[in-house]
């Protein structure tokens, strides 16, 4: 399997985007903002399509919209009064959007499977090394805010009381979310980018209770969903996506379980 180019390029692709959704997928939780990376997973496809439409690759047109959108829509939703509002009409627009650019583009059906749900196949060596980058982009950032990102994340008031500026915290992450989102659907695709960087994170809480041993836990199960999700589909030709989205619900209700045990005993 791995003398292949394509698996080669695959596996490596894979293995910094588990980490990275690891690692922001953890503060997505802790933020609750699970509802949004859905929704920027939607803006993202109306991104790539976009980026067909102008000529441009998918990864660029999926950048500029889901970071431009990030702020946006954080912005909108921060009211919880109408928070499902605001990112329910931008997540029909982004659809619409979408839809729109394939259609102008005159891009086949392939294009729209491939920006939808993934392509192991399409993955190529330029393409590794824009993922590289754009990963270590997103974890700089990250460890560059952890303190106070964990602090306001996991105790919103007490960081309040201590005067972390909560605002632009919120908009780094925001931005880092958007590069996250960008990244991870090189392999899961745009709609299904949301299970990569909310279930690994939703299952660990429920085996560890620190940050660290957390965000440790969260990548090592998305590691284990996009191993062997591509290992998956080499063997049976079936789209990537599906196992790894399969193989992340299995984890989260096995943890899910485990909590109810240990919250019965």
């Amino acid at each position: 399997m791995l003398n292949y180019p394509f698996m080669q390029n695959a596996f490596a692709a894979g293995t910094l985007i588990a980490l990275v959704s690891g690692l922001v997928g953890v503060f997505v939780v802790a933020r609750n903002m699970s509802f949004l990376t859905h929704t920027l997973s939607e803006i993202g496809f109306a991104g790539a399509a976009f980026g067909l439409f102008i000529g441009w690759t998918p990864l660029a047109g999926m950048l500029l919209f889901t970071t431009v959108s990030s702020v946006a829509v954080g912005q909108l939703s921060e009211k919880a009064s109408r928070r499902e509002a605001s990112i329910t009409s931008i997540s029909a627009l982004a659809i619409g959007l979408g839809i729109l650019f394939l259609a102008l583009s005159n891009q086949n059906a392939s294009s729209a499977t491939n920006i939808l749900f993934g392509s192991v196949i399409g993955i190529s060596r330029a393409s590794v090394v824009q993922v590289a980058v754009l990963a270590i982009v997103v974890m700089i950032v990250i460890l560059a805010v952890y303190r106070s990102l964990k602090f306001d994340s996991f105790d919103a008031i007490g960081a309040r009381v201590a005067g972390v500026h909560g605002t632009l915290l919120s908009i780094i992450f925001l931005v880092a979310l958007a590069f996250s989102v960008s990244v991870a659907a090189q392999i899961v695709g745009s709609l299904l980018i949301f299970i990569l960087l909310t279930l690994p994170a939703a299952a660990a809480k429920y085996f560890v209770h620190g940050v660290g041993t957390m965000i440790g836990l969260s990548m090592i199960f998305a590691l284990i969903g996009v191993w062997l999700g591509l290992a998956l589909s080499y063997w049976t030709n079936w789209p990537v996506s599906f196992f790894i989205a399969t193989i992340e619900v299995v984890i989260y209700f096995i943890g899910l379980g485990v909590n109810r045990l240990a919250t019965h005993d």
